[in-house]
């Protein structure tokens, strides 16, 4: 899709910290919004029992959807004000492949207000993030492992989110965030057709103490604070955007012209953009990904039907190496660069699901293809250390997690005859949300996700990754 969604809901001018939500399924009770979140998610429940809810099937007057906790090894909400199109994990010192419980989070994320001078970057910590309180079976030989705290009836499992607020210029169309030179930076793309890096340090020590946090607020700190660099050479505004992880501080941004620049760190403590445009596309450029394992390769993909895989050492004019056209049968909204394995996912507004393998890449086929989606595929995403596992997300709110090594079972077919009209790849649905716009699998947290929608944000790890 080249263009932001119209509908927006409206962030107040006085919008603080203290108005943005965190919600656990631990909490005593719930806003209708929330519950009606709940209940659509997971089974479907009847006073006879519940069964499994197959997504596509129309339900029956004196039927409803539920959420079936035990599917979730953890799932809480958050609401920020304001919707918001695009969010990112941030790196933090606190390990890796973590899974004992409280969890904690942080991310930052873009708000699209209805009113342009009312936008912000929004830097987030989510804190005690408690598994579901649905009782494990006796048998659970993990439930010790998973629990670091002791159990206590009189304990605050309530979860904690803080936010310390930038005020931007506005609606961010995309944001990603990155680790350069011992600072947190993020880039944000703006619907004003300028692409802007901020530092963030003092935001992430704001949310990580609550007395600075509360100063911060307080003395607006926000409202002062100015991207370290301005980029405004795109002729018009775009979504495309992202950080190489190969070499640390090089970026890359796509507008809805059909235009990419590369951006590269100097000796400055600045960006150099090359206004040479990367030459390809003839549409709007929807998403880019760095290879994770070859410095100076990128992907992108576009409204013009098309993946192209470019060497940017090359001239712009002709850094394209690789080409597959007609990828799908209307736009290619994004893709995803498995880290383990030489293969991109795509998705797009056919609802379909492309995995290209490179190493086949010029027989312009692709390898796996997927159709549950019923409406535009607008997330996805590898799963960062299981090469066979992704997650995508679209405008028929649903998540699916995938794993590719699983293949049919001809007897489970028999056993259950509506199994025959499911990819045997699918894992598991996630719903609750409505127009889900992204998602990201945290690259700490063992098999947790966290999306965010035109409802808001979720954070989940579901029985299944």
């Amino acid at each position: 899709m080249s263009s932001r969604d119209e509908e927006r809901m409206e962030f107040a001018e006085d919008q603080n910290i203290e108005d943005a939500i965190l919600a656990g399924e631990s909490d005593d009770g719930g806003s209708d919004d929330e519950e009606a979140g709940d209940e659509a998610m997971g089974d479907e429940e009847g006073a006879g029992g519940g069964q499994v809810y197959l997504p596509g099937r129309k339900l029956n007057n004196d039927e409803e959807l539920v959420c079936d906790e035990s599917a979730y090894v953890m799932l809480h909400q958050a609401h920020t004000g304001a919707p918001c199109l695009s969010f990112d994990i941030v790196a933090d010192p606190l390990g890796d492949d973590r899974e004992a419980f409280p969890l904690t989070a942080f991310m930052v994320a873009g708000t699209q207000a209805a009113r342009t001078h009312v936008n912000s970057v929004i830097v987030m910590k989510m804190g005690n993030l408690h598994r579901t309180s649905k009782e494990r079976a006796e048998d659970d030989e993990d439930d010790s492992d998973l629990e670091s705290d002791e159990e206590d009836g009189e304990e605050d499992k309530r979860p904690v989110m803080s936010c310390a607020l930038i005020k931007h210029a506005g609606c961010v169309n995309r944001i990603r965030a990155t680790t350069f030179n011992n600072t947190h930076y993020v880039a944000t793309w703006s619907e004003m057709g300028r692409v802007n890096i901020y530092n963030i340090n003092d935001q992430l020590a704001a949310v990580d103490d609550e007395h600075a946090c509360k100063n911060y607020e307080n003395n607006k700190v926000g409202d002062g604070v100015k991207p370290d660099f301005v980029f405004s050479g795109h002729q018009k505004e775009g979504f495309a955007v992202d950080w190489c992880t190969t070499t640390r501080g090089m970026l890359a941004t796509g507008d809805c012209r059909r235009d990419i620049h590369i951006w590269r760190p100097n000796d400055k403590g600045s960006w150099t953009v090359d206004q040479r445009p990367l030459i390809g596309h003839t549409e709007s450029v929807e998403d880019i990904q760095w290879s994770p394992n070859e410095p100076n390769v990128l992907a992108s993909c576009s409204v013009d039907k098309s993946i192209r895989i470019w060497d940017c050492r090359a001239a712009p004019s002709k850094a394209c190496m690789l080409t597959a056209e007609k990828c799908h049968e209307s736009d290619v909204n994004v893709i995803s660069w498995n880290r383990n394995e030489p293969l991109i996912a795509s998705g797009g507004d056919d609802g379909y699901l492309h995995i290209w393998d490179l190493r086949q890449f010029q027989s312009k086929s692709a390898v796996a293809t997927f159709k549950h989606h019923t409406n535009h595929v607008t997330t996805v995403e590898w799963h960062p250390k299981e090469s066979t596992i992704l997650a995508s997300g679209g405008d028929d709110d649903q998540i699916a997690l995938w794993d590719l090594s699983v293949e049919r079972d001809d007897d489970d077919e028999r056993n259950d005859p509506q199994l025959k009209d499911l990819p045997p790849q699918l894992l598991f649905v996630h719903q609750g949300q409505t127009e889900i716009k992204e998602l990201h699998w945290h690259p700490q947290l063992k098999g947790v996700i966290l999306s965010t929608a035109h409802s808001g944000f979720n954070v989940f790890r579901t029985i299944s990754v």
